[in-house]
């Protein structure tokens, strides 16, 4: 008998590969056991996920493999030393370029002290405090970012509707609104690989005055085409490589900057005091508010410790930060300063003018290497970033490559780094120095910081259930000082940054767009979503027929019978979800009245970890549709079984044994269901034999892979802004979809029913 859910209704019966079964996969045989089902207890916690109990009745919660990794010991060690190589390339660069970006002329000794200052507490506050012990807190499963903000934010507050193949692998949770205070209940990319290597290569221009700017700017194009033609490597080798870079210009820095404070000024280390920061705004007005566009690129990077972290770890990247980096870019920044007090005229190039004498050669080899480093910052975030943003439907599923088994946040992006390489080129060619680089470069990291401020404010409010009176006076502080900079950035968008706002305003179109046609197009599919029971039925004389009104060619008068076609047919079921018929199967049945011998449900579940084990890789329950002669009672259709395979970004799964796979899986479910039936009848025995007969029957006979092909098209009388819309929607849709060539099985078994529908 099957079981019933807490409703009262029939569930599905639910099978798992067990001790002693044989199942076939990627060519050979394993034995399994059993695997038991999974409960999270969360504290205070409500899961909101609004699928139907037989959606989520299979055995297992894939959620629970998609946990944040935790690392200690070596690995998290391990982890720091990596995260050198990657995210601390921009910010670790900037010594090359603040003080030429704020400074004009000549400055005074105060306005150097003031401008030390400024930086000082920036790195401190806008870097230490805010990102490092703040920010990284406010991470997604061990994900960040600004969408990895966005989506913790939609899962305690349930803002966004997701893809309805995603609902399972999120986690839809929020507090009890008893549990929140009642007044919490009311309430950048292609930049930084120009600015950083043109920085580094204009030092050469203080060995050899002679070279000219458009081989300062090619040599800087040479460059960043190499440095995206390794990210196919993936994050981790880069990562090893580059963090010695990393390390020994740190060093560098950080010792260039003891010399310069033991041979020049060491009193400027009373800049520490928040005072002279002050009295370097009050002093300058107008001018001094516009210096500080100058005085932000000391933390640009910064950014890149949250959007990152899904390649490494919130730890990591904070013993990095601040055993390490944090105490060698403020000597750097103070040893500058140092030597600008008795020489000014130093500002016009703040590094390679205040390197100790024999060092200028070795520190421009190492700050360009460095400067290489530093594009990889922002190229590691991008894939982070675009990762994040597919899965929440706001951009088209492209090929995305997992680069390592251990840590599974690291990810490559193939179109995405052509397309970056192709953008930072023409933005270095266009902008041939770093001070009109920095403009624009200056807006962009400003805007990304006041949103995360705004940001992590509401995640205090309503993940970590803050009292309002804690997180307003934080968030007032924070907000004042991001609005600070970004007043005086944006003030430079005339002279250059508005190509910032341009790139923003381009990327938040395309997203909006991609968003609104998802949204178009699960409303047409939800629109003829219907369950099996609705569908299909179990006539008195044991056949299976579609019900009245999903006939063949919309005929709605009698039940079409089905006939039966030799074979087993693999149906690609995109939903996987057992409340509803796989459109594929339905259309298949609408079209030709017919079924094979055998059909299985085939449904792929792709989780972000390296491998599910086999045990626990595969999940079969039979089918059930309405019998005729007891009404509404639900009656399992014959030889129609569902199979779920979940799967690692390692797994092989669609292989051209796929066929024998599913043989085995379907034949030891049926082996398991006659064991376990030992009071059955006579009968009920005589059917398993059939079955298990047909289904080998049917096996020999043939195998044919049927998916299902959704054609769009825009609903006639659509407004013309719409429609111009959806037709944009539709072609990014079709160029960027998976064709059926690409499928890994006998090509001459494929069969693609098409179907239309109107969005």
């Amino acid at each position: 008998m099957p079981s019933t859910d807490g409703s009262g209704e029939l569930a599905d019966q639910v099978y798992t590969p067990s001790t002693g079964g044989s199942v076939y996969t990627a060519g050979h045989a394993h034995r399994e056991k059993p695997f038991h089902r999974r409960s999270t207890v969360k504290d205070k916690v409500v899961d909101i996920e609004t699928a139907s109990v037989d959606e989520k009745d299979d055995g297992v919660d894939e959620r629970d493999f998609q946990k944040q990794q935790k690392f200690t010991g070596w690995q998290l060690a391990w982890l720091s030393y990596q995260s050198l190589g990657v995210i601390y390339g921009d910010i670790g660069t900037s010594p090359l370029y603040v003080y030429s970006s704020t400074f004009s002329d000549n400055p005074s000794q105060d306005d150097i002290l003031g401008a030390l200052s400024l930086v000082i507490w920036a790195l401190t506050i806008m870097v230490t405090i805010k990102y490092a012990l703040m920010v990284l807190n406010a991470n997604d499963e061990g994900e960040g970012g600004t969408f990895a903000l966005y989506s913790l934010i939609s899962r305690y507050a349930n803002l966004i509707q997701r893809d309805p193949r995603q609902r399972k692998l999120v986690r839809m949770e929020r507090y009890n609104d008893a549990d929140l205070p009642k007044i919490n209940q009311k309430i950048h990319g292609v930049l930084t690989p120009a600015q950083s290597l043109l920085g580094a290569i204009q030092g050469i221009t203080v060995v050899n005055s002679s070279i000219t700017t458009p081989t300062v700017v090619g040599v800087s194009c040479g460059i960043i085409v190499l440095v995206f033609l390794i990210q196919p490597f993936g994050t981790g080798k880069i990562a090893n490589t580059f963090a010695p870079i990393v390390i020994i210009w740190l060093l560098f820095n950080f010792s260039f900057g003891i010399y310069n404070l033991v041979h020049y000024d060491a009193s400027v280390f009373k800049a520490f005091s928040p005072y002279f920061a002050g009295a370097f705004l009050v002093r300058n007005k107008q001018s001094g508010w516009l210096q500080l566009g100058g005085i932000l690129l000391a933390f640009t990077g910064c950014e890149t410790l949250f959007a990152d972290l899904g390649a490494f770890s919130k730890r990591a990247v904070q013993m990095s930060w601040l055993c390490f980096v944090y105490p060698c870019l403020l000597l750097s920044y103070i040893g500058q300063a140092a030597h600008m007090m008795v020489d000014p005229t130093v500002h016009a190039n703040p590094f390679y003018l205040t390197v100790p004498p024999g060092m200028l050669w070795p520190s421009l080899i190492v700050a360009i290497l460095a400067c290489i480093v530093a594009s990889q910052a922002v190229i590691t975030g991008c894939f982070q970033l675009l990762s994040q943003i597919m899965k929440l439907s706001y951009f088209p599923q492209i090929e995305v490559i997992h680069t390592s088994k251990t840590f599974h946040g690291q990810v490559y992006i193939p179109l995405a780094n052509w397309i970056m390489m192709i953008g930072t080129v023409i933005v270095t060619a266009v902008y041939t120095n770093t001070t009109a680089l920095g403009e624009a470069y200056g807006s962009c990291v400003i805007l990304v910081s006041f949103l995360t401020t705004c940001m992590v404010a509401v995640v205090a409010l309503i993940v970590w259930r803050l009292p309002i009176y804690v997180v307003l006076p934080v968030f007032i502080v924070f907000a004042l000082w991001d609005g600070m900079f970004l007043s005086a950035a944006l003030s430079k968008v005339p002279h250059g940054a508005w190509v910032t706002l341009m790139i923003a305003v381009a990327l938040t179109l395309l997203f909006v767009l991609w968003r609104f046609g998802k949204e178009q197009q699960w409303g047409a599919e939800n629109s003829d979503n219907a369950p099996l029971t609705r569908t299909t039925k179990i006539t008195n004389s044991g056949k299976l027929a579609l019900q009245q009104g999903f006939g063949s060619s919309g005929d709605s008068s009698s039940a079409a019978i089905i006939q039966q076609i030799s074979g087993l047919g693999i149906f690609f079921d995109k939903a996987g979800l057992s409340s509803i018929t796989p459109p594929v199967f339905l259309h298949f049945l609408q079209k030709f009245s017919a079924a094979p011998d055998v059909s299985v449900f085939f449904h792929l579940r792709a989780l972000s970890a390296p491998t599910v084990p086999v045990q626990e890789r595969y999940t079969i329950s039979r089918c059930f549709t309405c019998d005729s002669e007891n009404g509404n009672e639900k009656k399992p259709i014959p030889n129609t079984f569902r199979l779920i395979v979940r799967h690692g970004y390692t797994d092989q799964v669609i292989t051209p044994d796929l066929g024998i796979l599913v043989l085995d899986l379907i034949r030891e479910f049926l082996e398991k269901e006659s064991h376990e039936e030992t009071s059955s009848s006579s009968e009920n025995s005589l059917l398993k034999a059939e079955e298990a007969d047909s289904l080998q029957r049917a096996f020999k006979s043939q195998v044919i892979y049927i998916v299902g092909k959704e054609h769009l098209r825009v609903k006639p009388g659509t407004n013309v802004f719409k429609r111009l819309l959806l037709m944009a929607f539709l072609w990014m849709r079709e160029a960027t979809s998976t064709k059926i060539q690409h499928l890994n099985v006998q090509r001459d078994r494929v069969v693609e029913i098409g179907f239309v529908k109107d969005i």
